[in-house]
């Protein structure tokens, strides 16, 4: 069975759940060679739109945090260079993946990565009832937590659990060694997402014209604002309250 001694594990805490509507606030990653870890990346990320107050509860970063952080092409970018050729490690690392593959359909950049999922191992060596999200994860295993939800501090401990993951399925005498292998093969990571376009000048039009008029106060962030974001946006408006007659 092969024992994986070079890889890069990665964590990013992001503004909410969709790939679509969110945004990176920060990332960690971890270069590991011959099984320690050899160097380390991580920043925190303007997302340029609020966070909000329950992700900040959950990672402890702020609005004023990420304010003056780096900007999401240089952090990414300078990520994604940082991967390099490497098989990457994460907890539930298609997740995180999505955001990086978003970025790079945006931007006509091509990323393919091959990944392993200590999730996905936990769940083949764990009883069902065990709590496998990283926290419970590793406290199972006794590895200590520094900051939770911090993306270079769940980076490091991604990899250490990856390494007790990894050890154990050497040791189990109950698997056969094909089934270690499968279990410890990287997977291409496929993730569908479409490239997103900046939203035209007529919706931008239509929407300023319909939050005068009705006096809506949501905060959008124009220059980020999307072609389908603002669509969706003029319709929740126009069933919400209707089309005025002076902008129809």
């Amino acid at each position: 069975m092969e024992m994986w001694n070079d890889y890069t594990v990665i964590d990013l805490e992001m503004t909410g759940l969709s790939v679509k509507e969110d945004r990176i606030t920060e990332i960690g990653a971890v270069r590991v060679q011959n099984g320690q870890i050899a160097d380390t990346y991580g920043m925190l990320v303007n997302p340029h739109r609020p966070i909000p107050q329950r992700i900040t509860e959950i990672t402890g970063i702020t609005d004023a945090m990420v304010e003056n952080a780096m900007e999401p092409d240089e952090a990414i970018g300078g990520l994604i260079d940082f991967i390099g050729e490497d098989v990457i490690v994460g907890q539930n690392v298609i997740f995180d993946y999505s955001f990086l593959k978003q970025w790079a359909v945006n931007r006509k950049r091509p990323l393919e990565l091959k990944a392993l999922d200590t999730l996905k191992l936990a769940r083949k060596l764990l009883p069902q009832e065990q709590p496998k999200n990283l926290e419970a994860l590793c406290s199972y295993y006794q590895i200590r937590r520094e900051q939770g939800h911090r993306a270079l501090d769940d980076a490091i401990q991604t990899q250490r659990l990856f390494e007790i993951l990894m050890n154990e399925i050497a040791k189990r005498p109950d698997l056969k060694e094909r089934d270690k292998e499968a279990y410890l093969k990287p997977a291409v990571l496929q993730c569908k997402v479409k490239k997103q376009t900046p939203a035209t000048s007529h919706q931008v039009e239509r929407l300023r014209e319909l939050m005068d008029y009705y006096q809506i106060e949501d905060e959008i962030i124009w220059d980020t604002l999307t072609r389908s974001q603002a669509s969706r946006l003029i319709d929740q408006y126009y069933a919400a309250y209707g089309r005025p007659q002076k902008i129809r």
